[in-house]
Formats: structure tokens, sequence, C-alpha cells
């Protein structure tokens, strides 16, 4: 199934959503009306049960996104301006966070400013062996602008993360592996696509009521809920995969051979 918007594309197979920015041109900037789309898009597959992971890209081999619009941003210069900017890009990132299976950000280029905040959302980063991401916000004399630097204080911890974001270092991809800022870098040869394929082959693998249940206990943890929150999403998650017909039928295996060795 496709979907062609004005600023993406998507594309569900294989029990993988894949959807690209679109913005080649403008080096895949996130506007207002793109983000926007994010989060529509976002927000309805969230209930498509037969998906096991989403797959975030940019259009072409330059820019994963080079931050914000700063054609259209530009133009907001006033506070309750810079609120509403804050406020809905939040919700696009919000959706892909809080998104009920994993999100790779597959970073074929640059991934800069709001384009780092909109990996960090993501669970996972995989990059191309050219491709770089850098919190550069205090280039512009500002900070974070998109709700991604709670997700680089989680992700690096909070002096690791100060340190990235006071020097807006741009990261090349084996640089931000060595920091945590990504996940996997293709090797040489390897195309990102075939990256991320071989990144996600042992998750592909699981149940999707299995993947489900792991991504809602990291959810509540990346949400910061107290304990028994947390505890109560783990708990519904192993009643409800416990009872699930896959769990009866890999169990039944499991003791048909145990059955078998005794005799």
């Amino acid at each position: 199934m496709s979907d062609t918007r004005s600023n993406l594309a998507v594309d569900s197979c294989d029990c993988v959503l894949r959807v690209r920015i679109d913005r080649a041109e403008k080096r895949n900037a996130l506007s207002s009306a793109l983000l926007a789309e994010l989060a529509q898009v976002f927000t309805a597959h969230a209930s498509d049960s037969t998906l096991k992971a989403a797959v975030l890209s940019g259009a072409g081999d330059k820019a994963f996104a080079a931050g914000g619009d700063l054609h259209e941003f530009a133009r907001i210069r006033d506070e309750e301006g810079a609120r509403a900017l804050f406020e809905g890009a939040s919700r696009a990132l919000e959706a892909v966070r809080g998104f009920p299976v994993p999100v790779v950000a597959a970073l074929n280029g640059l991934a800069v400013g709001g384009g780092a905040e909109l990996a960090v959302a993501c669970d996972f980063r995989i990059a191309a062996a050219h491709a770089a991401i850098g919190f550069v916000h205090a280039r512009l004399n500002i900070s974070s602008g998109f709700g991604g630097g709670t997700d680089l204080m989680r992700l690096l911890g909070p002096g690791r993360a100060l340190m990235c974001a006071l020097r807006a270092e741009i990261f090349p991809a084996e640089k931000a592996k060595a920091i945590g800022l990504v996940d996997e870098v293709a090797a040489a040869g390897e195309s990102l696509d075939d990256c991320v394929a071989r990144f996600l082959e042992p998750v592909l693998r699981q149940a999707p009521q299995v993947i489900r249940s792991y991504k809602a206990m990291a959810s509540a943890e990346r949400q910061g809920l107290p304990a028994d929150a947390r505890w109560r999403t783990e708990r519904a998650g192993f009643v409800a995969t416990w009872l699930h017909p896959d769990h009866w039928a890999a169990a039944d295996r499991v003791l048909d051979k145990g059955r078998d060795a005794s005799k």
C-alpha cells in the first residue's frame, strides 16, 4: 500500500511502514506542513496490527533532514508564534515516539537541527557511511525547538548531551556511533537499505504482539512514568502475549521436543 503526499512518500509492505521525507530540493527541510503530515501518517498507521517496524528516511543522498525550514520559520517573530512552532513540531515527533512498533531513522545524509531532533525521536538510527548528525541549534543562537533536546539528554546522559548541544558539532556517522547517537553504520560497499534490512532482520522474526509489548515498555521508560505504571505496562504485555495462540504454539513445540527426547 503506497500513499504519496505533498511532502512525504508512504509505503507499507512486508510488515514495515516506510516513510520518506520527499523534499530533496530543499534538503528535506522540515516545514510546518511536512511536520503536520508526519503526525498524520504515524497516527493513522498506529492501529495497523500487521506492522512490526517503521523506517523513516529522506529523499536523495544529501540530507535526512537539514533542520527546520528557515525560509518559513524566519517569519515567526513573537512569543505566541514561537510557542506554536514548538508545540506543532513536538506533536509530530511525539507521534513518531509513541508509534507502537520500533521506528528506525535511516540517515541517508545530513541530520542537523530539527532533523537531528527527528532522528533521536526514533527508536534507532542507522546511518549511511557518509551521513552525519548534529544538534547545531546554538549556531543560530537558539536551543532545540521540536522537543528533541529531552530525547538527546535521555539518549546520551545530561553531561554528554550538554557537551554536544553547546559545542554544536556535526558528528560523522562513525563518530556518532561511538558516542551513542547512531546504532549502526553501513559497512563499506553496503547500501543503506541493505544495512537497515540487516539491522531489522532479527526484529522482524518476532511476533507483532511481542514487539508491541516491548515497545510499550520502552515508551513507558522513555516517558519517565512512575514505577507502578511501568509495572502495569509490563504485566499487560505479558498477559496479552501469554494468552496469544502464538505462545501456545511455540510452547507446544518445545514440549513435543521434550517428549520425543524422553522416549
